[in-house]
C-alpha cells in the first residue's frame, strides 16, 4: 500500500538498535544489495526485496534520493506468481499423456509424476509475469520509529525479515502492550505490573 493511497493502513514499528556512520552510505548499501530482482523472464515464483519509493517498477536504486529531512522513504517490494491450478492441471495432463504415449506403459511412477508437474510449473513460471504488490514505508532514523504502510501479516513478517538482514536493526512492532512497555515512562514496579497482565477476552451475552 503507498503513502498517498486513501485509504491507508499503518504499522507502527520501534527500530531496535544504531545505524553505524556514516549512515546514509550503510543504508544505501543495505537497499542495494536486498533490491528486489526481476522475476518476469526467470522460472522464479516470487522475488523480495526493496525499491524505490517514486518508481517502485525499476530496480536501480541509485535513480532517487530515499532521504527527506530526517526521514528515510523506501519501499518493500512482494513480486509473485500465481498460476491457477486448473492451468497446472491442464498442462500436467498433456504432458502425462506424452510421456505415457512415448513410452508404451500405462503408468508413471509417483517421482514421474512429481518430475513431469515441477517440470510443467518450471515452464509456465517462465511464461507469465508477476504480480507487484508494493508497500512504503518511512523511518524516522533520529527517533528510531517507523512507519509500515501495510497490517497484513505476511507483509510485516517479510518487511522484519528483510529488514534486519539489510540493516543488521530489529523492527519491534508497536501495539498497546509493547506501546506502554518500551515507550512509556512507566518506573520498574509499574513495568513489573504489567508484565503480570493478561489479555481479556470480550464476548457477546
Amino acid at each position: 500500500m503507498g503513502i498517498l493511497s486513501s485509504p491507508v493502513s499503518i504499522t507502527q514499528y520501534r527500530v531496535e538498535g544504531k545505524l553505524s556512520e556514516p549512515i546514509l552510505e550503510n543504508v544505501a548499501n543495505g537497499l542495494k544489495k536486498n533490491t528486489v530482482e526481476d522475476i518476469d523472464d526467470q522460472s522464479s515464483d516470487k522475488a523480495i526485496g526493496w525499491t524505490c519509493f517514486n518508481n517502485p517498477f525499476s530496480t536501480d536504486i541509485n535513480q532517487t534520493p530515499f532521504l527527506i529531512g530526517t526521514h528515510l522513504v523506501f519501499s518493500l517490494r512482494i513480486d509473485k506468481k500465481m498460476i491457477p491450478s486448473k492451468i497446472i492441471q491442464k498442462h500436467y495432463t498433456l504432458e502425462m499423456t506424452k510421456k505415457l504415449k512415448k513410452s508404451g506403459r500405462d503408468f508413471l511412477s509417483k517421482t514421474e509424476k512429481k518430475e513431469i508437474k515441477d517440470h510443467v510449473i518450471h515452464l509456465l513460471n517462465l511464461r507469465i509475469p508477476a504480480t507487484p504488490n508494493i508497500y512504503d514505508l518511512i523511518w524516522n532514523y533520529e527517533s528510531n520509529t517507523l512507519w509500515f504502510f501495510s497490517n497484513l501479516k505476511g507483509a510485516n513478517e517479510e518487511l522484519e525479515t528483510l529488514f534486519t538482514r539489510s540493516f543488521n536493526l530489529k523492527l519491534i512492532r508497536l501495539f498497546p502492550y509493547t506501546m506502554a512497555a518500551l515507550t512509556s515512562p512507566l518506573s520498574d514496579v509499574e513495568k513489573d505490573a504489567l508484565s503480570q497482565f493478561t489479555p481479556t477476552r470480550f464476548t457477546e451475552s
